[in-house]
């Protein structure tokens, strides 16, 4: 048995949580995170909700949108990736580890979050409980082991993209319901069918946020600056536009692709979408700062 902590184990639990590909040199600036498309629990379904259907807020089927990872076809993105396969129920990576409630992690020294949708989730966005009970102070520091994990993974792409190419573009890519629930900050209003978040201007070069708008419009799709998704932890804690690193987060609306209640795919809107990613990589790859 391997020892707990070991080079070994650490390396066999990240590859559990995500998957990724660091390239070294990069083809191209443009490193590709998806946070939220996993489903996986292994190892925490006693701490989740019985009742939890972590496919509820997951970002379903992003990740084969954007065609990357084993067995997909077409071959839309050969550069560097990092993507979840973890549940955002489990952690979310998207949110500071800090960002909890004293609900979730009662023995937490400063909970930072009240809404109980932080880093651990204690409810859905439609209200329903996530966790079956509180965290110990031990199993959400195996949690930051994980953020840790991911977020290091995309500092390392990133560098790597900046030695080469001298800046680095991170694609931040997310899902989103058609409709805001009872958890979102606009309930019961209809979204654009694609929101770019750029921190208000602050996370990227004024030229990249306008790039991804026109790429989308050209395509077709009504698109909505920051509203309501600005970009989160991802795009705030890396894009670091004076430093040459470029993040840009993309909400996509979900019922483009998929069913929302069943959550299948729709065929011919996802093959729509599936193509315009593709030329969004594809632009991007081309982008200069």
């Amino acid at each position: 048995m391997m020892p707990s902590g070991s080079p070994e184990m650490q390396r066999l639990e990240e590859e559990a949580a995500m998957r990724r590909r660091i390239c070294d040199p990069p083809p191209s600036p443009v490193v590709l995170s998806i946070p939220h498309a996993g489903t996986a629990t292994t190892g925490f379904e006693g701490e989740l909700a019985p009742s939890l259907d972590v496919r509820c807020d997951a970002d379903l089927l992003v990740d084969t949108l954007y065609q990357v990872g084993p067995g997909e076809t077409g071959g839309a993105w050969n550069g560097p990736y990092v993507i979840a396969k973890l549940s955002r129920f489990v952690c979310d990576m998207n949110r500071d580890a800090d960002d909890v409630s004293r609900l979730a992690v009662p023995e937490h020294p400063r909970p930072g979050n009240a809404d109980g949708r932080g880093f651990v989730w204690t409810v859905t966005t439609d209200g329903s409980p996530a966790l079956a009970r509180p965290l110990a102070l031990a199993a959400w520091e195996a949690r930051r082991a994980v953020h840790a994990a991911y977020h290091g993974a995309i500092r390392e792409a990133l560098a790597a993209a900046r030695r080469r190419f001298g800046f680095a573009v991170l694609l931040d890519g997310h899902s989103m319901p058609s409709v805001g629930r009872t958890g979102h900050k606009d309930p019961g209003r209809s979204r654009a069918e694609v929101v770019p978040g750029d921190r208000d201007g602050t996370s990227c070069a004024p030229a990249l946020s306008r790039l991804v708008q026109g790429h989308f419009e050209t395509q077709g799709y009504a698109v909505a600056m920051n509203d309501p998704y600005r970009g989160g932890f991802i795009t705030t804690h890396h894009g670091r536009p004076a430093d040459g690193i470029h993040a840009i987060q993309v909400e996509l609306r979900r019922d483009l692709y998929m069913d929302e209640t069943t959550f299948a795919a729709k065929p011919e809107g996802f093959r729509k979408l599936q193509d315009t990613l593709a030329g969004l990589l594809a632009t991007l790859d081309q982008f200069q700062p």
